[in-house]
């Protein structure tokens, strides 16, 4: 399933000769739509001709049709896909001067370069500036720190502001993109006396062609768990089912004692049982947060370990599938869940009560009042560890790889 590793696929030569033909085809797309001439880009601000919007917009809409599309057949995983995350405040205000410098020097910095490649020398001034500015950027942002790292959002995507499927937002998109078009064509008609008859019809076609897909994307819903673990869990089941993601509770307890190994606790349960036991540094998740992590900011570290904890194993188990479905690695499931640990760590603190209704992920210890991490469980002695004898590591960290995007 796409995305593809393309330095596993081709190596790293493979891998840097696709971006160069990528990046290349890029340059000569804009070439070709005019956009290496200052004067045609300017005149997007004038209303004149709007060949940018036009342009631009075709491009995005129709890469976030093909992608949700392609995601919705089952051919591609979106969460493994980069989205630039979202700060606020700072993006408006780089928007703003971005704007700005766009309509002085007729340039984008994806332009702009494409103008210096065809020996424009406002194209290369342009350039040049730009250059000037990252260093001036780069020289000065840690006078401005607290407002460049504010209103952060982590991967804020339409459809998670909105909460609503996938599918409506891709045709909102395709609708407004169209309405955009529309109005576009108009203002050229007033302001640059443009001829409308003598635009090709083909386009209304298009357009058609464009919103069908986005239907039949909005139709077709975006997969579920279930569906994405049977198309691309082969090899992580196969991990469930030699057990080699179950931690033992004394490994576990070394790692909460390793400085070195970055631990970070999710814990899946119900705010009830969270509140009357959790381990020290444990952090609440809900399902909802975990379907989409990039989304909340979390960014793994090279040497960041993560365990997820429940009361038995069901819980954490669902909540491994839907994390480690998103590519995030060294995560960790810790097995016999809670009413192991406390078993092992605190076999007379707490009373072990009867299960009622469902068997799977209940509480089996009783607790007088709800302690949380200040149980004397929540974080042992760290000399327990040689009277519980030796167990079998699990743990192996893979180094991050990190997904990185822009723009032009």
């Amino acid at each position: 399933m796409a995305p593809f590793q393309l330095q596993s696929l081709l190596g790293y030569w493979g891998m840097m000769a696709v971006y160069f033909a990528l990046g290349l085809g890029f340059g000569i797309a804009l070439e070709l739509s005019g956009f290496g001439k200052s004067t045609k880009l300017a005149a997007q601000f004038y209303f004149k001709e709007l060949t940018v919007l036009k342009v631009m917009f075709t491009a995005i809409v129709t890469a976030m049709v093909l992608i949700f599309l392609t995601a919705s057949l089952g051919l591609l995983d979106y969460s493994k896909l980069y989205v630039n995350t979202t700060y606020l405040w700072p993006g408006i205000v780089g928007g703003l001067i971005m704007g700005v410098g766009f309509i002085i020097g007729g340039f984008c910095p994806g332009t702009s370069l494409v103008g210096m490649a065809t020996f424009k020398l406002d194209g290369l001034f342009f350039v040049l500036g730009g250059l000037f500015g990252i260093f001036l950027f780069g020289e000065s942002v840690s006078l401005f720190d607290g407002f460049w790292n504010s209103s952060f959002y982590g991967r804020l995507t339409l459809f998670d502001f909105f909460g609503v499927p996938a599918g409506v937002v891709v045709v909102g998109v395709v609708l407004m993109a169209l309405g955009m078009f529309w109005g576009g064509e108009q203002l050229e008609r007033i302001f640059g006396k443009r001829d409308l008859n003598r635009e090709p019809k083909w386009r209304y076609g298009a357009a058609a062609a464009l919103l069908l897909l986005a239907l039949v994307t909005a139709f077709n819903g975006q997969p579920t768990l279930e569906q994405k673990w049977s198309r691309a869990g082969g090899e992580k089941q196969s991990l469930l089912e030699r057990r080699e993601v179950y931690i033992e509770p004394t490994e576990m307890l070394s790692l909460m004692h390793d400085d070195t190994r970055g631990l970070v606790i999710w814990d899946v349960r119900p705010e009830r049982d969270y509140n009357l036991f959790h381990l020290k540094t444990a952090v609440r998740m809900e399902e909802n947060t975990l379907r989409n992590i990039t989304a909340t900011g979390i960014d793994p570290t090279v040497n960041q370990v993560i365990v997820i904890t429940g009361n038995d194993e069901a819980a954490a188990t669902r909540a491994w599938k839907l994390v480690t479905l998103q590519d995030i690695p060294n995560v960790y499931i810790l097995g016999g869940g809670l009413n192991l640990w406390l078993a092992t760590f605190d076999p007379e603190g707490s009373d072990p009560v009867m299960r009622q209704g469902d068997p799977d992920d209940q509480l089996d210890h009783y607790f007088t009042a709800a302690l949380g991490s200040r149980h004397p469980a929540a974080l042992p002695d760290e000399k327990v560890l040689g009277s519980l004898g030796e167990f079998t590591p699990k743990v192996k960290v893979t180094k991050v790889v990190k997904r990185q995007g822009g723009c032009g």
